[in-house]
């Protein structure tokens, strides 16, 4: 596995946009504020052509061009080779999206493993270039927040931690205990006070809900509990409440949005089990994450994964918090979609974990070993780079 050089101070962070762009709000506003702010911590900052672009389907510009965009910072030689090149020391994509997959016919993952590594950040469609980059290159990705994230003040520890993650300052990340389940704030009404005398008492008992401050941190207002199925455990689920509860294991990180990675399996994109024979002596620590799969979606996913042999070396699972967290259909609920179709493999599962959809999110070095140890509500990943 390849791991490309950190950022150094007074280096340049390219963002380009493979997926969305920043074009609308509240990530235009976000984004140029996190400009701001990496400018005046003393980094240089590159654009790549499509960050506020929104002509195309589903992501900024036509696959083509999106392409074109990524190789351009990513190749050092060849065909895609630009002036731009050695402007970009890390790159941080604009966000995620819809239709990134249309793009990967255009990434150059043969010239990207002959090029100098370096590191990308993104996630959600971003799975598209983080998951290949691993498979097909060889080249170790960060599973972590888009470019806006860092325009939000203060900066929530997980988006400190991808920075420092990025900047080679750290090389290990903790959950962080609670999590945001609703963006919008609640608040009680303050016209109540205008009010007359008789209506104070029964408007002050209402409340509002306020769109936030787009450039606002995270509204973290849940706390964390963690779920495992372990393999002395039986069938049964169990609280992370319990603090004596706990798993430990370690193999190499792969893995990112479900909802994408069964749109490449099948594909001539599809070298997992390659890499899973390449890696045979390390197996695989799987971290997996749902986005617009309900229950039924999400269980017929981890079938077909599971059936095209990708969990065949699995030494454990990371299941972050769906976007659809709570939902359950005909029976079928975000826990019993990974336990009734991943629990017989009898490797550690730990569900509800800070990766995804459901801020904050630990970034996830994607090709890395690591090395898990989760106890209680809390977890920790020790990032080993060979």
């Amino acid at each position: 596995m390849r791991y490309p050089e950190p950022l150094q101070k007074g280096g340049t962070i390219g963002f380009i946009a493979p997926s969305f762009g920043c074009a609308i709000e509240p990530y235009e506003s976000r984004f140029k504020n996190a400009l701001k702010i990496f400018v005046e911590m003393g980094y240089k900052t590159y654009l790549g052509p499509n960050c506020y672009e929104a002509s195309g389907i589903g992501i900024s510009s036509t696959p083509e061009n999106c392409g074109d965009e990524l190789n351009s910072v990513m190749i050092e030689s060849g065909l895609f080779a630009s002036s731009e090149y050695d402007k970009s020391d890390v790159i941080i994509t604009c966000g995620g999206g819809e239709l990134m997959v249309e793009v990967v016919p255009y990434i150059d993952f043969d010239a990207i493993k002959r090029s100098k590594p370096k590191w990308y950040m993104g996630y959600s469609d971003n799975t598209n270039y983080t998951f290949l980059s691993n498979i097909l290159a060889d080249t170790a990705a960060i599973y972590g927040p888009c470019a806006p994230a860092f325009g939000r003040e203060p900066w929530h520890e997980s988006v400190s931690d991808a920075f420092k993650l990025i900047s080679g300052e750290i090389d290990e990340v903790s959950g962080y205990g609670l999590w945001e389940k609703d963006e919008a704030k609640v608040e009680t009404s303050q016209e109540s006070e205008k009010e007359n005398d008789q209506e104070i008492d029964q408007k002050n008992e209402q409340e509002e809900i306020t769109e936030p401050d787009p450039l606002e941190s995270y509204n973290v207002n849940t706390k964390t509990e963690l779920k495992y199925l372990l393999p002395n455990s039986g069938n049964e689920i169990l609280s992370g409440n319990n603090p004596e509860i706990r798993a430990e294991f370690s193999g190499r990180l792969l893995g990112g949005c479900v909802d994408i990675l069964t749109l490449l399996c099948g594909t001539r994109y599809d070298k997992v089990d390659e890499f899973l024979d390449r890696y045979k002596d390390d197996g695989i620590v799987w971290f997996l994450e749902c986005c617009d799969l309900d229950p039924l979606s999400m269980r017929r996913a981890f079938w077909q994964l599971r059936e095209a042999g990708w969990f065949r070396t699995a030494k454990g699972f990371l299941i972050g918090r769906p976007l659809h967290f709570e939902e359950e259909m005909f029976g079928a609920d975000q826990y019993n979609a990974v336990t009734s179709i991943l629990g017989d493999m009898g490797v550690p599962i730990v569900m509800d974990t800070d990766i995804g959809h459901l801020p904050p999110m630990m970034p996830i070095v994607s090709g890395a070993l690591g090395d898990i140890k989760a106890s209680g509500n809390e977890i920790k990943i020790k990032y080993l780079f060979e």
